[in-house]
């Protein structure tokens, strides 16, 4: 018997039509050992790209767009304008930061499409290319016409658009594809193009499929953009699943029961309020593969959901098939196409070998959603799967859940806060981020504290009987405050400001944006006590040289791609691609493939958040310890809870699982010769306090 998760696998690659009988052979074969449940198409159903999201367009008169950018430092968002008249390509590092170069890396990916539209473009006809991105697709269905025919590219993002015309004019074909700078749905026949298209090409699909929007725009487009019997490539796409068991996914999700082992005394979710602090019953983009050894197979793969692109979509479906269970349980890397994760309840769904569980299936028209019912039966109507994703008074990351799981990480924050209190009868205490755990801790372990959170946190009576706290001695400040007063705080000076640090939306981003702590501390400095313990005290940036084949390829420049021309500085630059001038990047390291340290741990240089924020300066001397090829840096910040340096939480790659790390990668790969003259290198940081940014280099 085990207790089955239940995962969601990503698009896969195959160049071209294999016929419906080859259909679950392709995808089980396509599959490493983990098999989980795949998105594969038959035909030509490939990656996804991770288009900005926050973004507006304002009237087309006005040349104008606006896009939503977060300062680092306050979390606070803004309005860029960026002006179409303008030549230059900007914000380049908005674009830097998304999936469009490792998406345009992928060979496999780009040959399937091109043998998809060689083989659906055979006559002189009207290609429609939504989402056009570079032009790539476009310039393809341009040269599988010839001389006759037309090419309308639509592209709703400005700076991809700017990109987009450089691209055409370096291969000529700016005078084959004509470009709109709207939304597909923004198109109109008579008004934007004389004819209906009678070829869609599009990838606006995502690991999910259909988070991009797939359905809606694919029934716009039947109904407004294309002829009756049009062709399409994409041509198709089939999801699969596989259950699963797993330790580790299980503690991403199931706080209630993880803390059920803990004697900490902190209980974030008390019984019977097992809904207050969750993940969202959503699917999660993993990279399945290198958690390989914490799954156990617990059924063979199975067909869910079939999507015909060549037909109208529905907006509705629903399925409900049969699974039989049993105990038995590669592709290439790239980061646009990731497997998808979605959680059981609870510790998971009991299954025998040889026993059929009972799987139902529901897709609207941007989300699939999944539920067993055998687990519907023991539940109340309110926590039914298929209820509202906000059930969870708190939505957290898979991530963070697991990090209040954790009993190393519990029992370090619980020591630090300890030794902090010690002393301090009827102490003031400031939580200067997002953190969840930290205020009931405090509430919990001094009677006597009185709390100011910049978080609402968890405002329910129920959790502050069960740590043992009044509500009354937790109050909430707005933390859109720009300074702090006494009377904020009662006349009464802080003694304990502290953070884990976390801050919502900061996930996702590079390891320094959690310095947002180091700002709240400067906007409290006036209501800070003399003998103010602040935790954490310092912040300690480290890297590490690596060996990251499979990420240093997804990031490598661009050249020519399929015959198309991509090698342009203008593009490489704007994408992100590895140079000594490409930006950082937030990674998981443990899930990017191939990966190997080739260097001990170095300190590049120390935040002092003892005192109020400041730009500072460092740089270290790296030794190699292991031949190889470098292919750049992971760096990460090391968080020092206490003064005396005894409790230290880092973030770095071989620590958990749990948090991201910075990476740095190079132009040209590095090789190593341990004791020869690629023996040492230098790497080199500089924050600025003003922008919150922080500059990386690497002498090589």
């Amino acid at each position: 018997m085990g207790m089955a998760s239940f995962f969601v696998f990503a698009p896969g690659l195959k160049p071209a039509w294999t016929g419906p009988g080859d259909e679950m052979k392709m995808a089980q074969n396509g599959l490493n050992r983990l098999a989980v449940l795949s998105i594969r198409t038959l035909v030509r159903t490939l990656s996804s790209v991770s288009h900005p999201s926050s973004k507006a367009m304002s009237p087309e008169s006005t040349g104008l767009m606006f896009q939503l950018r977060v300062d680092p430092l306050t979390g606070n968002s803004e309005w860029v304008v960026i002006e179409e008249e303008v030549d230059d390509i900007s914000p380049k590092p908005m674009l830097a930061t998304t999936s469009y170069l490792d998406m345009l890396n992928d060979a496999p990916r780009n040959k399937a499409y091109r043998d998809a539209i060689d083989k659906t473009v055979t006559k002189s006809c009207h290609v429609l290319d939504i989402g056009s991105g570079t032009g790539l697709l476009s310039m393809m269905g341009a040269r599988a016409m010839g001389i006759a025919g037309m090419v309308t590219a639509c592209e709703s993002y400005l700076p991809m658009v700017k990109l987009m015309k450089k691209v055409l004019r370096a291969n000529n074909m700016d005078h084959k594809i004509r470009l709109f700078n709207k939304r597909s749905d923004e198109l109109q026949v008579g008004v934007d193009i004389a004819s209906r298209a009678h070829v869609l090409v599009s990838e606006i699909l995502d690991s999910e499929l259909l988070g991009e929007g797939l359905i809606p725009t694919l029934q716009h487009a039947y109904d407004n953009l294309l002829v009756e019997n049009y062709k399409t490539v994409p041509y198709r796409a089939t999801t699969y699943a596989q259950l699963v068991e797993s330790t580790y996914l299980w503690k991403l999700h199931d706080l209630f029961n993880n803390e059920a082992d803990m004697e900490d005394g902190i209980h974030l979710v008390p019984k019977g309020k097992e809904n207050i602090i969750g993940v969202k019953p959503q699917q999660f983009s993993m990279h399945c593969d290198a958690m390989a050894e914490d799954i156990r197979l617990l059924s063979e793969p199975f067909k869910i959901f079939e999507f015909e692109f060549w037909k109208r979509p529905d907006s509705h479906g629903e399925k409900e098939m049969y699974i039989k269970a049993t105990d038995d349980g590669t592709r290439n890397w790239c980061d646009h196409w990731k497997q998808c994760v979605w959680f059981t309840k609870g510790k998971g769904l009991s299954v025998c070998k040889d026993t059929h569980v009972c799987m139902e299936a529901t897709h609207t028209e941007t989300n699939i959603s999944y539920g067993f019912k055998a687990q519907r039966s023991y539940v109340n109507d309110d926590d039914d799967e298929f209820r509202s994703q906000d059930s969870h008074i708190i939505n957290l990351s898979p991530e963070r859940i697991a990090i209040y799981g954790d009993s190393y990480w519990r029992l370090s924050m619980l020591k630090a806060i300890n030794h902090a209190l010690e002393e301090k009868e009827s102490p003031l205490c400031v939580v200067a981020d997002d953190s969840v755990f930290l205020t009931i801790s405090i509430a919990h372990l001094s009677k006597k504290a009185h709390i100011i959170s910049l978080f609402p946190g968890i405002r329910e009576k129920a959790v502050a009987n069960e740590n043992g706290y009044s509500m009354d001695r937790v109050e909430v400040i707005s933390n859109r405050k720009q300074q702090w007063t006494m009377d904020d705080t009662h006349q009464k000076k802080v003694d304990l400001l502290i953070a884990e640090p976390f801050y919502f939306g900061a996930e996702a981003m590079l390891p320094w944006q959690n310095l947002q702590f180091w700002s709240k501390r400067t906007m409290l400095d006036s209501v800070l006590s003399e003998d103010v313990c602040i935790m954490p005290c310092k912040g300690i940036l480290k890297a590490c040289a690596m060996s990251l084949p499979d990420l240093w390829r997804s990031r490598r420049s661009l050249e020519k791609i399929e015959g198309f021309d991509h090698s342009m500085s203008v593009v490489n630059s704007t994408l992100g691609a590895s140079s000594s001038e490409s930006p950082c990047l937030p990674f998981f390291i443990w899930q990017c493939g191939e990966v190997e340290k080739l260097s001990d741990t170095c300190t590049i240089m120390e935040f002092d958040l003892m005192k109020p924020l400041s730009s500072c300066h460092g740089k270290a001397k790296v030794e190699f310890i292991e031949a190889g090829v470098c292919h750049g840096f992971a760096v990460w910040i090391d968080w020092v809870m206490d003064s005396s340096n005894n409790i230290v939480m880092s973030t770095g790659p071989g620590d958990s699982r749990f948090w991201k790390q910075g990476v740095k990668l190079f132009a040209e790969a590095l090789e190593v010769n341990v004791g020869g003259g690629t023996g040492t290198t230098v790497i080199e940081a500089y924050f600025d306090s003003s922008s919150g940014q922080l500059e990386l280099s690497v002498n090589v």
